[in-house]
């Protein structure tokens, strides 16, 4: 029997396994402590799906490693045959293939529960569908597929699962400390056709103090808004606090006419003796933050006809207007305030750059830095990751491209160069490689995100071609 007979035969189960992930919220937690006295680093979903995960693989007959529950890998073990079709020696080079089951914070405006496997008119909805617990389990499957048909690999293919890809990456770094890196590989974790360019990513905060007042009048009591740095951030919400409640009602009147003059939606309420304003965006991937509506920037927006006592407050609010409003490119890279925090004391952003290939971050910082001291606003660096990229003929590009266009039809698209990061980046000679098909809605890190049932079918067959031709041959390094 073929792997392709043997996809559609385990398809049922694929689906189960998948749904049965997503039903754990991974999105990473505080550390967990089991009743045996195990530590889930990265909190107890994450160490519960990751535990899941290995027994599933283990039951299929693979070999698994759990390194201290930072991360761990599924193995199919390569062999060279001699002609008789006997072990002759074990292949000298790994396949890795770098998957994650963290999943960034669910958000708000769901119609289905994010983690209810809910499965309607051919998809499966979901937090991580998409990004990356479908990818991660088609990739397990086309494993599964090609060892029950027979195929002997001549590398070792080895599945690495990564648990907090969408924050510091500090599993991976742990897992590579005491793992030795593949020599070549892909992650099924961006979009198709290749991925050969990856940009460079910054996170940083930008942090203001508030000097105290003595005088009288509306106060901003605290403000917040964002659920992660790489998210367009689908709400915001600040609290005021005034004892002359006709200031209320002229900020109630405000939030009307701005509704009416803009099309953006504030909310207001009153919380005891405070009041509550709420901006409302929508959500998106901090890579393509001209496809949400930044609620901070809305709320900012807002608050600059409000009149606070406390002037720090007010030049924080017109500063932000002024030199970030509504932007989603600065300074030529693409630039995102993921989250705000803040209080009577201070107020602090944090803001993710996706800057591109020929470039350096010390080439964004340096061209912004005469801004941050004319507004004297503290700027913390918090993570770099360097961009990558390969050329159109390296022979990994081209060995991708191939199965792609063969699995799919497709001779038109070309590789791309994105702003997401991927796994990619953690070890050498690795690309990006799927799950989005070209034109299929992307909703990674958005509401109701999905992924269809016959688009896992296919993404199955692909990673299993892909696994086939990049292990079939001994002497293919890719170095």
């Amino acid at each position: 029997m073929s792997y392709q007979e043997y996809i559609q035969l385990n398809r049922s189960q694929m689906v189960q396994t998948l749904k049965d992930l997503i039903k754990m919220d991974t999105k990473q937690s505080r550390p967990f402590k089991t009743k045996e006295g195990e530590i889930y680093p990265f909190g107890k979903g994450v160490g519960e799906a990751f535990n899941y995960l290995l027994k599933a693989a283990e039951e299929m007959g693979f070999e698994v490693e759990n390194v201290d529950n930072y991360g761990g890998h599924i193995d199919m073990p390569g062999y060279i045959l001699d002609e008789e079709g006997d072990i002759e020696r074990t292949g000298a080079y790994t396949l890795g293939i770098l998957a994650h089951l963290d999943v960034v914070p669910e958000g708000e405006g769901w119609k289905v529960d994010p983690f209810g496997a809910v499965e309607k008119d051919g998809k499966i909805y979901g937090r991580g569908t998409q990004d990356d617990k479908g990818p991660l389990v088609c990739a397990l499957y086309a494993m599964k597929a090609l060892k029950d048909s027979g195929y002997v690999p001549a590398k070792k293919v080895r599945l690495i699962v990564g648990l907090d890809e969408e924050t510091g990456w500090e599993g991976m770094d742990y897992y590579f400390r005491y793992m030795p890196k593949p020599d070549f590989g892909f992650t099924p974790d961006a979009e198709f056709p290749v991925i050969s360019g990856e940009k460079g990513i910054l996170t940083f905060k930008l942090a203001k103090k508030i000097q105290k007042t003595k005088d009288k009048g509306l106060e901003l009591r605290s403000i917040s808004g964002g659920a992660a740095p790489n998210m367009v951030p689908a709400s915001a919400r600040a609290v005021v606090r005034a004892e002359d409640k006709e200031v209320y009602e002229k900020i109630k009147d405000k939030a009307s006419a701005y509704r009416d003059n803009t099309g953006n939606r504030i909310n207001i309420k009153g919380v005891g003796k405070s009041l509550e304003i709420v901006a409302m965006g929508k959500s998106a991937h901090g890579a393509h933050p001209e496809e949400g509506l930044n609620a901070i920037s809305i709320l900012m927006d807002f608050l600059k006809d409000i009149y606070f006592v406390n002037e720090d407050v007010n030049q924080i609010i017109a500063d932000y207007v002024e030199y970030i409003g509504m932007k989603t490119k600065v300074a030529g890279a693409t630039f995102n305030v993921g989250q705000v925090q803040g209080d009577d004391e201070s107020i602090t952003l944090t803001v993710n750059v996706r800057y591109d290939v020929d470039k350096t971050d010390e080439d964004f910082y340096s061209s912004i830095q005469p801004v941050i001291e004319k507004l004297d606003v503290g700027l913390i660096k918090e993570r770099h990751q360097k961009p990558i990229y390969f050329k159109e003929d390296h022979p990994l590009i081209k060995c991708l491209m191939k199965v792609y266009q063969e699995e799919t039809g497709d001779y038109e698209s070309k590789p791309l160069v994105i702003g997401g990061g991927s796994y990619a980046r953690a070890m050498d000679n690795a690309v990006a490689f799927g799950a989005l098909f070209p034109g299929d809605e992307d909703r990674m890190h958005q509401k109701d995100e999905y992924i269809s049932i016959d688009n896992l079918e296919k993404l199955c067959s692909i990673y299993a071609k892909a696994i086939y031709e990049l292990t079939k041959d001994e002497e293919m390094s890719f170095e």
